[in-house]
Order: C-alpha cells, then sequence, then structure tokens
C-alpha cells in the first residue's frame, strides 16, 4: 500500500516538474548524451540563459 501511494506521488512530482520546465536541464543532458554523445553540452546557466532568451526575445504577438 505504502509502495503505491510512493510511487503515485512520485509521478506526481516527475510530472509537476515536466510541467513546469524544472526538469528542462535534466531531459537536455539526456537528449545529449543520446543523440550528441561527442559534443560538450551547455552548463546549466548556459543553458537556462538560451531558454530564457529563445522564451522572451522577439515579437510574441499575432499583430
Amino acid at each position: 500500500m505504502m509502495k503505491s501511494i510512493r510511487l503515485k506521488l512520485q509521478q506526481l512530482w516527475h510530472g509537476l516538474r515536466r510541467l513546469s520546465g524544472d526538469d528542462a536541464y535534466e531531459r537536455y543532458l539526456a537528449h545529449c548524451l543520446a543523440h550528441h554523445g561527442e559534443s560538450t553540452p551547455l552548463t546549466r546557466d548556459a543553458f537556462f540563459k538560451q531558454w530564457q532568451d529563445e522564451k522572451w526575445k522577439g515579437v510574441k504577438r499575432c499583430c
């Protein structure tokens, strides 16, 4: 019983982290390792700066 509750809470926590973008760097590292193993991944700070720049720079409206 306790294991199933713990599993559900872990799944909920991972879902919340994914929804909020909190696990973005970990997913980026996993992607780099799987697809770009020979290149050096960005540091955490550089990754979040690039992520914020892509999200907020430029015109983001329809008209």
